[in-house]
């Protein structure tokens, strides 16, 4: 990753990439050198002319065409459209980022999926950075990262059934080795911890808005986009768009098991 030089490197593995990290002095300096060194800095930051941010607080340009970023966002929002309950919920997160070139890039997708006897909307995708897939070498069985590789993206929706306004459906794992990723709007029991009550309904909505950190310290990135109306068989131009869609999906998930298009 291009910004090697300002962390430290992490162990190297296998995989597409190697990654760096920030390690970071809250206490300006006094903690690593016991001065104040941030009394020191001189603000040599230039207008910021880089991609578009998600969630951006903010952003400048360095001297040697790098570029510095803070972002802000709610990543620990309840699942299935839940308000938070706990405070932890609520937080939002400051997140530091450093690149040169080009960010990382969510391609997402819009189809329809079979599932029982019904129809039900359907998103996949492929989470890349530099034209490689970004993934994780070891998860939990809920898709908890457990190393520093693995990413979440993690999908709202709005004004759908869960209410007005954007909800969290749900978060979700970049797979190995391909980076994709797959996801069908179905209705959900309450997740163990969550409070108790009714099924929740399936969370589609008018429009849909997926985030996720970028791999080392890179920035996080978004993709937004409307829906698609509800599945009619006799809408020649959906049941198209939907073939289309799955011979597309066969490509990107390249036989995951967890993701097959109907």
């Amino acid at each position: 990753m291009e910004p090697a030089r300002l962390g430290r490197r992490q162990r190297p593995r296998p995989g597409p990439y190697r990654q760096v990290a920030f390690k970071l002095d809250y206490a300006g300096g006094w903690k690593t050198t016991r001065k104040p060194l941030w009394k020191t800095f001189k603000d040599r930051c230039q207008p910021y002319d880089g991609p578009a941010l998600p969630n951006l607080v903010v952003a400048c340009k360095a001297p040697d065409g790098s570029y510095w970023a803070l972002q802000s966002w709610q990543r620990m929002l309840p699942n299935l459209g839940y308000a938070p309950w706990k405070k932890l919920q609520r937080a939002r997160e400051l997140h530091l980022s450093h690149w040169t070139g080009d960010i990382p890039q969510l391609d997402v997708y819009l189809d329809y999926v079979d599932w029982g006897n019904r129809v039900y909307h359907h998103l996949f995708g492929k989470f890349t950075y530099n034209g490689k897939p970004v993934y994780g070498f070891a998860a939990t069985r809920s898709g908890a990262p457990l190393d520093d590789f693995g990413r979440n993206v993690y999908l709202d929706t709005l004004d759908s059934a869960y209410g007005y306004g954007w909800k969290r459906e749900n978060s979700f794992l970049a797979h190995r080795p391909n980076g994709n990723f797959c996801y069908g709007f179905y209705p959900h029991d309450p997740y163990a911890g969550y409070p108790r009550g009714p099924r929740r309904p399936a969370g589609n909505g008018e429009r849909y808005r997926m985030t996720a950190m970028g791999p080392g310290v890179t920035p996080i990135v978004a993709w937004e986009s409307d829906g698609l109306p509800d599945w009619d068989p006799g809408n020649v131009e959906l049941t198209t768009l939907d073939a289309n869609m799955d011979a597309l999906a066969d490509t990107i998930h390249a036989g995951d098991d967890q993701c097959k298009a109907r």
